[in-house]
């Protein structure tokens, strides 16, 4: 088959798009910074520790996942933790629990909670009680358990041990589907954490007012 010539240049750049290796992933961890670099931290000067913890509570922040959490009332929430003394600290039996402003707390979810939740939200959306039917309401597919399994495999915090000088990093999801304004007067509390010689040190405990006004007054 022949192509008159102004089809030529559009089938060379096909030719050449095609050739082109598939991109890479956009799903990666973002880099690993100390915890005094975000505004919601609690550092502990005798204990040499820091933790800060960073919402995603944007859609921008959270492209960076496969499922639109956000979307279905699971919060995102990045744990930095910094050890910046001379021995390791265990987190083997630490709780890391979202307190909400009214006191209430929320154990971090685990891939079958958020597919859960994923599922009872996409079913409530569907029921819409009107006098006169109307067109099914079509709603973005829903993740498989695959897509929230592989971003727990990627993302979630995972650091058993933060070495001496270390800074580790990883996710938890919080369930916040109940809360209009969840990060508004509400905390993340790290308890059970210990040290080398297996004493157990403070808890921390880092508000997230202070991410909120460092946000306001990004956009200040």
């Amino acid at each position: 088959m022949k192509f008159s010539r102004p089809f030529l240049p559009l089938l060379i750049w096909l030719a050449l798009w095609l050739a082109l290796p598939a991109p890479a992933s956009d799903h990666k961890p973002p880099p690993v910074q100390p915890a005094t670099d975000f505004a919601a931290v609690d550092t502990h000067g005798d204990e040499m520790v820091s933790i800060a913890a960073e919402p995603y509570d944007t859609r921008e922040k959270e492209s960076l996942f496969r499922v639109d959490y956000l979307g279905h009332g699971v919060m995102p929430i990045r744990i930095i933790v910094t050890n910046n003394g001379d021995r390791p600290i265990n987190l083997s039996e630490a709780r890391i629990l979202f307190f909400t402003s009214n006191g209430d707390k929320i154990l971090a979810a685990e891939p079958e909670d958020v597919e859960r939740l994923m599922t009872r939200k996409e079913r409530e959306s569907t029921k819409i009680p009107m006098p006169t039917p109307l067109p099914p309401i079509k709603l973005k597919p829903k993740a498989s358990n695959k897509e929230i399994e592989a971003d727990f495999n990627d993302f979630e915090y995972s650091a058993v041990v933060v070495e001496p000088h270390t800074t580790r990093a990883g996710f938890l999801f919080y369930d916040v589907s109940d809360l209009d304004h969840p990060l508004v007067g509400a905390s993340l509390q790290l308890r059970r954490l210990h040290n080398a010689d297996g004493k157990e040190l403070f808890s921390f405990e880092i508000p997230f007012d202070r991410y909120l006004k460092s946000k306001s007054n990004q956009m200040n």
